[in-house]
């Protein structure tokens, strides 16, 4: 699967073993794990990365040490790919000392972006793995490090911020206000169950909130958190199972929006499918939200399928849209979402009618080194922000996969691309006027940018 990006030799080869015998201490080393998961570093082999396909040794200004909240994983029969100062070449290991030994990843906290997915021979492993983004890590002078870029910094999202014991007291206070709600129960076992923060922010009252309503979607992207088929990896989440009543969700929406700091509610949820599916029910529920207060912000996220029905809810009083796409090209949209009965066009063109209706744009990019990070992708990202005069960009990091998501690419003859490090200022060169970052916005004025919190 792997290419490298160049092999060393002769003076080459002897100019690295002499940087290597003189910052060896300093110089990122390659992670190893053995069958139980332990995890250290590799005593020679050196740190790897992958670009798509290629291999490449990250670049010490590329990598920060690994952020707090960040998870180490081991990948099962993935055999680590080190490279090798004193040859110059990459090398397979398939065991340490008399032990078979696997490939190490990590999985970065919101708002850090991932610049290159583990190195490894994929070739023997057995299922799909589970949908996470999966970086790249090494060990260097004492702790983890990761080739990563912070975009977006804001507390409210880190873990310490959701103590299950603050949760349960303020689950029973809602559960007395809305005792027959259906929508509420579902919301307790995404906040209880799966730890959803979003959820867990209902009850606790602040930020960012849910509003599932779709049981189902027309489309069936890879990475698909809530639906995978038989022959994919194991859903994150359970995707809900009934259509809630417009009063279900409007009482709960209604609460949140008055009660709550800095307010959103957002149709469009991990847990659920695609929401203009229930454009209707949606359109509802907006008039009467709005009907019964004007405060907070009123967010949908979704593919944008059909613009008929993004510009009746613009119409309804739809304050924001977040369209996902994981490119902007037509052929890798195609292959990823795989959708039923739309076109990248139609999507395109929900996001200019929103964004003519004054709803806040933004697209929700799932981004990927190796495919994000080619010239012909911003090219096409910046015809698309001119067509839609899109507001803003999240650039999320796509969880996936790594191996099955770049053989459904077919990605395996692309030449390197210029880099993920690269990728947010080759945006804004291409698009000043974009604005970039990685979570949904509280303030949404009419021109400048919008509001974060960024303690």
């Amino acid at each position: 699967m792997y290419m490298p990006d160049r092999m060393f030799s002769g003076n080459d080869a002897y100019r690295e073993r002499t940087l290597f015998m003189r910052y060896r201490n300093n110089l990122p080393r390659l992670l190893i794990a053995d069958d139980f998961g332990k995890i250290r570093e590799h005593p020679r082999l050196l740190m790897v990365g992958g670009e798509g396909t290629h291999l490449v040794r990250p670049r010490k200004k590329i990598l920060i040490r690994l952020p707090t909240y960040s998870k180490l994983f081991y990948l099962p029969g993935c055999r680590p790919i080190g490279y090798d100062p004193e040859t110059g070449k990459y090398v397979v290991l398939r065991r340490f000392g008399r032990r078979p030994v696997h490939a190490v990843s990590a999985f970065l906290p919101p708002g850090y972006l991932r610049l290159m997915i583990p190195a490894a021979d994929w070739s023997r492993r057995g299922d799909i793995f589970p949908l996470w983004a999966y970086s790249a890590v090494g060990w260097s002078a004492g702790e983890f490090v990761a080739p990563a870029l912070i975009l977006d910094r804001t507390t409210r999202w880190d873990p310490e911020n959701y103590d299950d014991e603050e949760l349960i007291p303020a689950t029973k206070r809602l559960k007395r206000l809305f005792p027959a709600n259906r929508l509420l129960d579902h919301l307790v076992n995404c906040a209880h169950e799966y730890h959803c923060f979003a959820a867990k922010n209902l009850f606790l009252e602040r930020w960012e909130a849910p509003l599932p309503v779709s049981r189902s979607c027309n489309m069936q992207c890879l990475g698909c958190l809530s639906f995978q088929p038989p022959t994919g990896c194991v859903a994150s989440h359970e995707r809900i199972a009934f259509t809630p009543s417009a009063d279900e969700v409007t009482e709960l929406a209604v609460h949140h929006l008055e009660r709550a700091e800095e307010p959103i509610v957002s149709f469009g949820q991990g847990c659920e499918g695609e929401p203009l599916m229930q454009a209707e029910l949606i359109e509802q529920c907006i008039r009467r939200i709005r009907m019964a207060t004007g405060k907070g912000i009123i967010n949908l996220n979704t593919n944008g399928y059909d613009p008929e029905k993004v510009l009746s809810l613009a119409r309804a009083g739809l304050d924001s849209i977040r369209v996902s796409m994981a490119s902007a090209r037509p052929d890798i949209f195609n292959r990823y979402h795989k959708p039923a009965d739309c076109t990248i066009e139609e999507v395109l063109e929900s996001i200019r009618i929103a964004g003519r209706e004054g709803v806040y744009t933004m697209i929700n990019y799932l981004v990927f080194p190796g495919v994000t990070d080619r010239e012909e992708e911003i090219t096409t990202l910046t015809k698309v922000v001119a067509r839609t005069n899109v507001r803003f960009i999240h650039l999320k990091n796509l969880n996936i996969d790594p191996d099955y998501y770049l053989q459904s690419l077919d990605a395996g003859s692309w030449e390197k691309g210029f880099g993920m490090a690269k990728l947010p200022q080759r945006i804004k060169e291409s698009i000043p006027d974009v604005e970039l970052g990685y979570f949904n916005r509280w303030r949404l004025p009419a021109g400048g940018k919008a509001g974060v919190d960024d303690e």
